[in-house]
């Protein structure tokens, strides 16, 4: 076991004595835990003005978090339309890479797992889709849907054809800011030159049972009414709704 207080001042060394200092000098550096990883055990909701709290402790070379997090108070009701006044700002948060996100099966659970290299928190998901729903009747306006926080997307690039897509996202201390980068496809073969058929002739019996048999799934989709302030997001809401109605019939 190491001695601070050897070897005395004004002594002569001697190797046993130097040989046991410098045995546990190695001991004590030896005992010195790295941590080489980060792992969240559990997150627990709390109730709503409980404090906060986060569990913490070192297992090998691994660190260990257990969070508390309270969950919000039940809002007020907003007013109609867009105009409503903004909430307050929210707590500050973390440097934190969002890796994959995966779709699962419905009725699959869903799957978190971090990693941290050393800078960047790292986090992939796995999210389960729904189950389709079965049509239903046309209903009044429902109430308000939860709060949804503010993400802004910054750009949209096409990327060449084969290239892998990309996900950026980022938080500037208020909104969640997203760029993606989406590959074209590729361009397709000319076709061979078909052989030129008879004129034929068609009777509005086989029409009417041709039409029949084409699809009408588009027609219990609704288009997407409620216009979005950014520029990017309305584009898109445009041509989804150009798709939903060109699909009728």
């Amino acid at each position: 076991m190491f001695d601070p207080n050897l070897p005395a001042t004004g002594t002569d060394m001697v190797s046993a004595e130097m040989r046991s200092q410098f045995n546990g000098l190695k001991a004590l550096i030896d005992a010195i835990v790295t941590v080489t990883a980060a792992q969240i055990d559990g997150v627990t909701t709390l109730l709503p003005g409980e404090a906060a709290s986060v569990g913490l402790s070192v297992i090998g070379n691994t660190l260990h978090f257990t969070f508390g997090i309270p969950r919000g108070d039940v809002g007020v009701q907003g007013q109609n339309g867009s105009d409503g006044a903004g909430g307050p700002q929210g707590p500050p948060f973390a440097n934190a890479v969002v890796d994959a996100v995966t779709t699962l099966n419905p009725g699959d659970p869903a799957t978190v797992s971090v990693s941290f290299d050393g800078t960047n928190v790292h986090f992939s998901y796995g999210i389960p889709r729904g189950n389709n729903g079965t049509n239903g009747t046309d209903g009044g306006v429902g109430p308000p849907g939860p709060p949804f926080a503010q993400a802004v997307i910054d750009s949209v690039t096409t990327l060449p054809s084969g290239t892998p897509a990309t996900v950026g996202v980022s938080f500037d201390g208020t909104n969640v800011r997203f760029t993606f980068g989406i590959p074209r496809g590729d361009t397709g073969s000319d076709g061979t030159q078909g052989v030129q058929g008879p004129p034929g002739e068609i009777t509005q019996a086989q029409l009417n049972s041709a039409i029949n048999g084409t699809s009408a799934n588009t027609n219990g989709v609704s288009t997407l009414d409620t216009g979005f302030a950014d520029p990017d997001m309305e584009a898109l809401r445009q041509k989804m709704n150009e798709m939903i109605l060109n699909g009728r019939r």
